[in-house]
């Protein structure tokens, strides 16, 4: 639980002062009302002091509420010896009875209480002129055994409210710290979309550039549809980049409703046939076979799929050059298995995995988010092969 302000604890200290003052006020000033009444008291200075001194283990009861019960029960021998009374001499007991009980717990109010009741016995057979089996004895054990019994309630009130109180803040705090996570998983699944797509982009119109401008001179219709597809790539990749903006601008208010960037749907398995003609530019001929059944995948999957499949063959851009690129789809029992497999090619760096690994890094990442597997390596006959397993029920 939270610790008060200082400025709340002196109050609350000030006003625990206060009360047990008046209590010890209230216990004296009902003793003496009963000295003054009962003809059999004596009205003495020794009464009057006796008085005080029983009374004054009420001002202890919350730092030492042992000592504080102990002192009251014993002085009551000193009140009936010196001052006679009887009625109202279990008073300050009752008081700290209470509050030992209220303070220690049910385990406190049993040893208190094996100790206080034969006490109260001892006290009957002295002064009482009753006989044991009468009102008399029930009444003056129930000062004990009733105050101790409702102190304990009070101390499992108080536990099980505290309880209650750590159990709301505990969720409160699990509640914060699932939306952190939430936050920062999200944050992360942005900065993978954002390098797939602006990787795969680059990666595209560098390569497109390279052509065109080598055939700028020699074949400058082949350079102009090169420019085109620059134009093309670097479009859809803006694109996406919106949306993604605009995925981040939901929560903006409605003022600004009207200029959010537009979001584009998801890219899903689907859409893998959508990056064969980028690639073609580039020198990379590449096969897609998509299993009919991917058109009812979930939507995380499909996505994460689709991203694996993106960042594989950008990687073939960078490092292979022209080759030859296979993407294979298929649905297995409760999981989606996607290889992606290149030829050796001739580009400036083979893909052996002595890169960076960000995008190899990131596909594993984006197929452990949802519970599947992911592998990459060099293929047997040369080139590379990627192979990942999303399983279905990832939402």
């Amino acid at each position: 639980m939270a610790t008060p302000p200082a400025a709340v604890r002196s109050v609350r200290e000030v006003r625990d002062r206060l009360v047990d003052v008046l209590a010890m006020v209230l216990c004296v000033t009902i003793m003496w009302v009963d000295v003054v009444r009962s003809p059999d008291a004596d009205v003495t200075v020794a009464a009057v002091a006796v008085i005080v001194l029983a009374s004054s283990p009420v001002l202890i009861r919350r730092r030492a509420p042992i000592l504080a019960f102990a002192l009251a029960m014993a002085l009551i021998f000193a009140v009936m010896t010196f001052a006679g009374i009887y009625v109202t001499v279990a008073a300050p007991g009752i008081i700290c009875g209470y509050a030992l009980a209220e303070a220690r717990g049910r385990r406190a109010a049993f040893v208190a209480a094996a100790a206080a009741l034969p006490l109260v016995v001892a006290i009957l057979q002295v002064y009482s002129p009753h006989g044991y089996f009468t009102w008399d004895t029930a009444k003056n054990l129930g000062y004990v055994a009733i105050p101790l019994a409702l102190g304990v309630a009070a101390h499992d009130r108080r536990a099980y409210t505290a309880a209650l109180v750590e159990r709301a803040e505990s969720a409160e705090r699990t509640r914060e710290e699932e939306a952190l996570r939430r936050v920062g998983e999200e944050r992360l699944r942005i900065a993978r979309d954002v390098h797939d797509v602006v990787a795969h982009a680059m990666v595209a119109i560098n390569v497109q550039a390279g052509v065109g401008a080598h055939l700028l001179d020699r074949d400058p219709e082949r350079a102009r549809s090169t420019l085109r597809d620059i134009k093309r790539v670097s479009g859809e990749s803006l694109d996406d980049l919106r949306s993604m903006l605009g995925l981040l601008r939901e929560g903006d208010s409605d003022d600004d409703a009207g200029s959010a960037a537009p979001v584009r749907p998801t890219q899903g398995m689907a859409q893998i046939e959508d990056l064969r003609e980028g690639l073609g530019s580039a020198g990379i001929h590449l096969d897609v076979d998509l299993d009919p059944a991917i058109g009812a995948l979930p939507a995380a999957v499909g996505a994460t799929g689709y991203r694996i499949v993106q960042e594989a063959l950008t990687n073939v851009m960078r490092h292979v050059g022209p080759t030859t690129a296979r993407v294979r789809v298929t649905h297995r029992d409760d999981a989606v298995v996607i290889e992606v497999e290149n030829d050796e090619g001739y580009g400036p760096t083979p893909l052996d995995g002595s890169g960076s690994g960000n995008g190899l890094r990131g596909m594993r990442e984006r197929a452990a988010a949802i519970g599947g597997s992911f592998e990459a390596g060099p293929r047997a006959g040369g080139g590379w092969r990627v192979a990942a397993s999303l399983p279905v029920g990832a939402t």
